[in-house]
């Protein structure tokens, strides 16, 4: 039987914020960018600020997940 959770926007407001915030987006933008995701806009109804906080946000998540990726495998690989 497939049971379908639902997460509220605020909820999902905190685990975007959390995410970003653990990889080293600052906090005011982290809160920024995740409520504009939380949402689940199409692009094309965001303002041009919107989108650029949330492009600044996640490439910053991205590659320092990545980093933070690479310092555990070499970590393990030792």
């Amino acid at each position: 039987m497939q049971q379908n959770f639902l997460i509220s926007i605020e909820e999902k407001e905190k685990i975007f914020h959390t995410e970003l915030v653990k990889y080293g987006v600052e906090y005011e933008q982290a809160r920024k960018a995740a409520q504009i995701l939380a949402r689940s806009q199409p692009d094309e109804l965001l303002s041009h600020q919107d989108r650029q906080i949330v492009t600044q946000a996640c490439h910053k998540w991205s590659t320092e997940r990545k980093r933070y990726k690479r310092i555990i495998t070499s970590v393990v690989d030792s």
